[in-house]
């Protein structure tokens, strides 16, 4: 499901969705985007901007400097990754980039170091143990490529960190720790997770709803984990995970308790601050926890008949894509949120904290084709045919706060990846997109189809 855009709910002009072309460079992938990709990064060192392009036959490597001015280019051929996705990037302390080209089928990585100052490149195969493992995600941080897998024998995770051209395995042992699903039967590690698959949260960015709603969520810090495991109603079972000496720290942060049994619950970790909410069709509990203490720095109840003081926005319901209704009282909205697997999501931008709390869930139906006519000679339909039809939904509000948690009177203002969904759904000649966040603002790279060119655009939050 795509994310929620209460901007469009609150405003009817695009002219305020204004962004920026930073820069543009003529390309050629030869009508084969299937084959085609484009990754836009940052040397955090640096802060020098790289466009890697790669199409069916070559790869293109543009280095800009930090006012997105083109200081060096490395045009060079598919060689060794023929058939393989480019999964990510990683800097060298020489400045020069590693690519990492995956392919599934051979379960192996090619890493290929580009030396831009003599355009010449060299390349290395690592075995990903896939046998074993089954890979959950992979990310960037800190000019570091890393990739994550989970144990299918052992109570583990494994996360290799890639650095300078050398791959460091890092061993993750949860087989001391004891674990209870959401009816507080005990389970193993790998039961819990194959129950409620990890999301891994984008750093600095607005997580949407549909992603906060996981049961297990992974935050990646520099050299450092957090997994929160929200499977039980009564707590939040956290790991603090240190990728330098492997130590695993659990702790444990109760959530807030109502007069009735909570229905759905779950929580957001950001900025040693722990995020939680408990709800039923009575009552929303949400309470802020102070990461090292443990103790509740702020706490709200809101019953059924209440209206809800810190939400800054009307209390919203969205079916799919459709643009969202507004839901008469709290009543309502408890009733519904208390169904679907709730969730909350906290972002930071220059000015303020943003919070989202709701619930999103999908509805799976049997329609039946008895009865409609579909004039059709052929037959294609019999009169007893029934046809799934899966519908996602979502409740919401948003509450906006001061970076030291008070409350605002403040509205909505559109962030950057709200305006970066908006035109991708708006110019379909942009293809191959990929997004960077920066301090100050979100890059947008794309492949221009029609001008035949990579374009970079800057998005900012709030209303220009």
């Amino acid at each position: 499901m795509k994310r929620i855009f209460l901007f469009l709910f609150l405003i009817s002009s695009t002219v305020l969705l204004s962004q920026t072309v930073l820069t543009s460079y003529s390309i050629d992938l030869k009508n084969k985007l299937g084959q085609s990709e484009v990754m836009v990064g940052e040397n955090t060192a640096t802060h020098d901007i790289f466009v890697f392009a790669a199409s069916a036959d070559s790869l293109s490597i543009l280095k800009y400097n930090s006012a997105l001015f083109l200081r060096d280019k490395f045009v060079t051929n598919r060689q060794y990754t023929e058939n393989r996705s480019l999964m990510g990037y990683s800097f060298s302390e020489d400045g020069n980039p590693t690519l990492y080209w995956f392919s599934k089928e051979e379960k192996s990585l090619i890493l290929i170091k580009y030396y831009l100052e003599n355009k010449t490149s060299r390349a290395l195969k690592f075995q990903a143990p896939l046998d074993d493992n089954y890979l959950l995600t992979n990310y960037q941080k800190d000019n570091n490529f890393y990739l994550l897998m989970q144990s299918k024998t052992k109570q583990a995770l494994t996360a290799f960190v890639f650095k300078n051209g050398m791959a460091e395995e890092r061993f993750l042992d949860f087989s001391s720790f004891k674990f209870i699903d959401r009816k507080t039967q005990p389970k193993t590690f790998n039961q819990i997770l194959n129950e409620n698959p990890i999301e891994k949260m984008d750093s600095g960015e607005y997580n949407p709803l549909y992603k906060v709603s996981a049961k297990s969520k992974l935050y990646t810090l520099p050299n450092r984990l957090i997994l929160t495991l929200d499977q039980s109603f009564r707590k939040t079972q956290l790991f603090d995970i240190n990728l330098e000496n492997q130590e695993i720290k659990e702790k444990t942060f109760m959530k807030p308790v109502g007069e009735k049994n909570p229905k759905s619950s779950n929580s957001y970790y950001h900025e040693n601050k722990l995020y939680q909410i408990n709800v039923n069709a009575d009552e929303l509990l949400f309470d802020i926890k102070d990461y090292e203490s443990g103790e509740s720095i702020k706490s709200f109840t809101a019953t059924k008949k209440d209206t809800i003081r810190f939400a800054n926005s009307p209390l919203l319901m969205q079916v799919e894509d459709r643009e969202p209704k507004l839901l008469k009282n709290t009543a309502k909205f408890l009733k519904v949120m208390s169904s679907l697997d709730a969730g909350i999501s906290v972002y930071k931008n220059q000015k303020n904290l943003f919070i989202t709390l709701g619930g999103s869930g999908s509805d799976l139906k049997s329609i039946s084709m008895n009865g409609f006519n579909f004039n059709d000679p052929f037959g294609d339909f019999p009169s007893n045919s029934y046809y799934n039809i899966e519908t996602n939904y979502s409740v919401f509000f948003e509450s906006i706060w001061t970076k030291k948690l008070e409350l605002t009177q403040e509205t909505h203002e559109p962030f950057a990846a709200d305006k970066v969904y908006y035109f991708l759904d708006s110019h379909k000649e942009a293809a191959l997109s990929n997004t960077l966040k920066l301090n100050n603002y979100t890059i947008l790279s794309y492949y221009d189809v029609v001008g035949k060119q990579i374009v970079l655009r800057k998005f900012i939050d709030g209303f220009n």
